[in-house]
């Protein structure tokens, strides 16, 4: 079972997961041709104001805050009028994640393999993304095989899977280890065919 603040969301649909505070950030983000991300964008934090009980934001403030957000992800303010991840290069559609993450500001965000076939400049915006939105109230879970990615999102914990199971948790030091010796190094782990 799935639990969160005290609820079971095991069998909640994702709209109603996402409703209660969960963003998700997909390692391979799909395209929606003919969705703009200002359309999506403002529906989806209107839809979270609602299930708040708050007023819907109106556009011109959804416009300025936008704004401010794209300028962090060096992003240009025509992004919004494009199609969701449509033609997108592969940093784009991770930046427009880290776009929609800070404009819906979750409780807690999942990111899968957010740094997969990022080049150094992309990781670095989509890491200062990641910081900026990191508090004391929410809860990240970075997905990563690699430690670049934590060179820059600083982990308070670091958790190595193996089988569907927590194998070994530790901090920082524990990724700096996986990347010099692989993850042979744990004897609880075991690698068929390596």
């Amino acid at each position: 079972s799935i639990h969160m603040n005290d609820a079971d969301i095991t069998e909640m649909s994702p709209e109603n997961r996402s409703l209660n505070g969960i963003f998700v950030c997909f390692q391979y983000p799909v395209a929606i041709p003919g969705v703009s991300m200002a359309y999506f964008l403002r529906s989806a934090i209107n839809a979270h104001l609602k299930n708040q009980g708050k007023e819907e934001m109106d556009a011109l403030k959804f416009l300025n805050q936008s704004k401010e957000i794209l300028k962090k992800l060096t992003l240009d303010d025509s992004f919004l009028k494009r199609s969701i991840n449509d033609g997108f290069s592969g940093g784009e559609k991770k930046k427009s994640e880290i776009f929609q993450l800070l404009s819906l500001n979750p409780k807690f965000a999942i990111l899968d393999e957010t740094d997969s076939g990022l080049d150094i400049d992309a990781l670095k915006i989509i890491a200062k993304g990641v910081n900026s939105s990191r508090n004391q109230e929410k809860a990240f879970l970075v997905i990563t095989h690699y430690q670049r990615l934590l060179n820059y999102i600083n982990p308070d914990f670091v958790h190595v899977l193996s089988d569907g199971k927590i194998v070994k948790s530790g901090c920082m030091e524990l990724a700096e280890e996986l990347e010099k010796k692989g993850y042979k190094c744990f004897s609880l782990i075991d690698f068929p065919g390596h």
